[in-house]
């Protein structure tokens, strides 16, 4: 790798805590001492083959992070990352969540929720230069981005000549630099098994973000491909994939002290983030998402209350908006009464004044510092303008713009068309509008939908959409009846877009048909599509200027902290990235009294079980621990089985079903979430309070051995 702003970001690294620190595999040689020093056995440089074991046994799930555990394609990850798949798998009649499932068989393999995929990374490289070329490096403004747009999409062309692999191009430091990243897409993804919730969902929302944890967090899916062995979509004849390389369970249990590392996907981290954004997301942001996501659940609560089937198609949606309305509401929580606000402000002031000492650094980075804090302002109030007009689009609506968008960019060429809408988007976008109906329910969604809609029509009519307004029926001064009223009227309306079958119909019409339908829906999605194409320039204008700016802010920031010794590694961006710490308790809890010790056991499972709700054990589970059925599973310092662990590994969400492994590359376990203390650390990393939980492989192998009885599982594995 070429020596970019990147690479010469981290060749400074004496402050940098072992704990801290979502390294791309690229930069783990320039870190090779620390890893070392914390205890890693493998060959550092060997993690940066992407190829190779054990790099070579990590997936994405396009959301969640995963490993192949066998040679036959299975794949482990967390249990709340199949959550949905058991829930699209499930009926009121055999309750999948409930009971959990076991496919004995492949033939009893079903597959995953429509669109389900698991992705192999191949190849990354730097191509900043490429879509920064020296042509759009002159431009600003939406023209920017149409360049940097322009030459995204002829790379990932390039890339994706050799067929079955996805290729994206990320951004990095705030759009300073950016790598093309090959990934092969395995398009034909089964769930093979996962515990009952008792187990998978112990503690529920409950004790989301809490220690102690006794939590099964743990699911298996498999990736199956053509009898080639060639990415293919879902069929009777397609056989497992045989990955080249798959993670192998650690004999040996890990202890307190142990160096521990996780290899996976994370989401999105915001620690170069301005003051000024700080501010935004902790005063307005966060506590507007808090007061949605609680009308949200109470809603869905009172809508499938009585409908078991009902709350099946929505316990996906729950789950998800449970797990991030606790995340953000332990976000404030940290923030309140905290001096992180102050310090990134005086830490801003400093970099400001650091540019200022010297003509040429002012030169360079002077008018972007202050003109991206200007920008950034502007940005934030158009997302607070446009907060509720997202929540008040009824969900086929927002089908019906996104089928109007894909037929209009179809009659381009591929290469002119959004991106977003090409052709390698179709199975994609496909599935999604397949599979609809499935968590879908008219009643549930119009409450949802007026619930939002009342609080966006009480805007003043300049801060709404007058083409929205328009296609809805929304006039000033509306009543909440008036409202309710005028969604029924939309609902109950000639629609057939609730039907799969019309709705694949309907992505084979042509522009022409879409603007004479008569459906209520479809007819709304054709009188804001000009609007909505004008509002999209609006956003990509300001877009193309935030970037350029932002960009000039980073390499300064950089430029700033190597001056002072520090490492600079990138916010997470859901790539690939490697983070390395060791297993350990905390010397005092939340509240700043008692401790936590590093490992919670069965023993916990027991004294919290109640035998209802979120903490209903499976009985056959609480028996096996009744009679100490626990064969090599006992920790022998424990004298129990273990059950969930704290580690110093720096994670975030998407990196739920990372692989924890061992010094040797061994799987010791799957991370699967944080403390509530710590979350915050997203933003503000704070190493004395900073712990992760994972599953301890010695829990899961013991509920699959002794409990689930899923042998056939264990003997591919290569434990039994």
């Amino acid at each position: 790798m070429k020596k970019t702003v990147l690479t010469l970001a981290i060749l400074s690294t004496s402050v940098a805590y072992a704990d801290e620190g979502m390294w791309m595999p690229q930069q783990l040689p320039q870190v090779a001492k620390q890893l070392k020093a914390a205890g890693l056995k493998l060959d550092p440089a060997s993690l940066t083959k992407l190829t190779e074991f054990p790099m070579g046994a990590i997936v994405s799930l396009g959301g969640c992070s995963a490993s192949f555990v066998s040679p036959q394609g299975l794949v482990a990850t967390n249990h709340h990352c199949v959550y949905n798949s058991v829930a699209v798998n499930s009926t009121p009649e055999r309750d999948l969540l409930a009971n959990g499932f076991l496919a004995k068989t492949l033939a009893e393999e079903l597959p995953a929720t429509p669109g389900s995929r698991i992705f192999v990374t191949k190849d990354v490289s730097n191509v900043s230069d490429k879509i920064i070329s020296l042509d759009v490096a002159k431009l600003s403004g939406k023209a920017r981005i149409d360049g940097i747009e322009k030459n995204e999409k002829s790379l990932v062309a390039e890339c994706e000549k050799d067929p079955g692999h996805r290729c994206t191009v990320a951004s990095y430091y705030g759009g300073l630099e950016f790598y093309l990243i090959k990934q092969l897409e395995i398009r034909d993804v089964r769930l093979v098994h996962a515990p009952p919730a008792g187990v998978g969902k112990f503690g529920g929302d409950t004790d989301n973000w809490m220690w102690p944890r006794h939590t099964g967090d743990y699911g298996f899916y498999r990736a199956y491909v053509s009898r080639d062995g060639k990415a293919a979509d879902f069929s009777k004849d397609n056989v497992p994939y045989k990955p080249q390389h798959f993670l192998k369970i650690a004999k040996q249990g890990v202890k307190e002290g142990d160096f521990l590392m996780a290899l996976g996907y994370p989401g999105r981290t915001n620690r170069h983030r301005l003051p000024s954004e700080v501010a935004f997301t902790f005063d307005w942001n966060y506590p507007a998402f808090i007061k949605t996501s609680g009308e949200t659940l109470a809603i869905i609560e009172r809508e499938t209350k009585n409908d078991p089937a009902l709350k099946l198609k929505y316990a996906g949606q729950v789950a998800g908006v449970n797990n991030y309305y606790k995340n953000r509401k332990g976000m404030l929580s940290s923030y309140e009464g905290s001096d992180f606000l102050a310090r990134k402000t005086r830490e801003h002031g400093e970099l400001k004044a650091w540019v200022k000492a010297n003509p040429a650094r002012q030169k360079a980075f002077g008018n972007d510092i202050e003109h991206v804090e200007r920008l950034i302002a502007e940005r934030d109030a158009q997302m607070k303008r446009d907060y509720f007009l997202g929540l008040s689009t009824p969900r086929l609506l927002n089908t019906a713009r996104t089928m109007l968008r894909l037929v209009n960019e179809s009659t381009k060429p591929d290469v002119e068309r959004k991106a977003g809408f090409q052709q390698r988007d179709l199975p994609r976008l496909q599935s999604g509008v397949a599979a609809i109906e499935r968590t879908y329910d008219d009643k549930v969604d119009k409450a949802l939908v007026l619930n939002n809609l009342l609080k966006y029509a009480a805007q003043p009519a300049a801060g709404r959409s007058a083409s929205f307004d328009a296609a809805i029926g929304i006039k000033d001064g509306m009543s909440p009846a008036e409202l309710s009223a005028l969604l029924d009227r939309l609902y109950a309306g000639a629609t057939t877009l609730g039907d799969a079958k019309q709705r694949s119909a309907a992505l084979k019409m042509t522009p022409a048909e879409f603007k004479v339908s008569n459906d209520s829906f479809i007819k709304a999605a054709v009188a804001m599509y000009d609007a909505g194409l004008t509002r999209e320039a609006q956003e990509e204008e300001l877009a193309g200027k935030v970037q350029q700016a932002y960009a000039n802010y980073m390499k300064a920031k950089i430029a700033f902290m190597n001056s002072k010794g520090q490492a600079v590694y990138p916010d997470a961006n859901g790539t690939l990235r490697v983070t390395f710490g060791r297993v350990a308790g905390r010397d005092h809890g939340a509240d700043g009294t008692g401790s936590w010790t590093a490992f919670t056991t069965v023993k916990g499972i027991v004294a919290k079980a109640t035998g209802e709700g979120e903490f209903n054990a499976p009985a056959n589970q609480l028996a096996a621990i009744k009679a100490k059925d626990f064969g090599k599973y006992v920790d022998a310092k424990l004298k129990t089985v273990p059950v969930n662990y704290l580690g110093t590994l720096d994670i975030t969400g998407g990196n739920s079903g990372s692989a924890a492994l061992n010094s040797r590359g061994e799987l010791i376990g799957l991370a699967f979430d944080g403390t509530l203390d710590s979350i915050i650390s997203d933003w503000d990393f704070n190493k004395a309070n900073t712990r992760d939980i994972q599953v301890d492989v010695r829990y899961i192998l013991w509920n699959m051995r002794h409990v689930d009885h899923a042998d056939n599982l264990l003997k591919e594995m290569g434990v039994e």
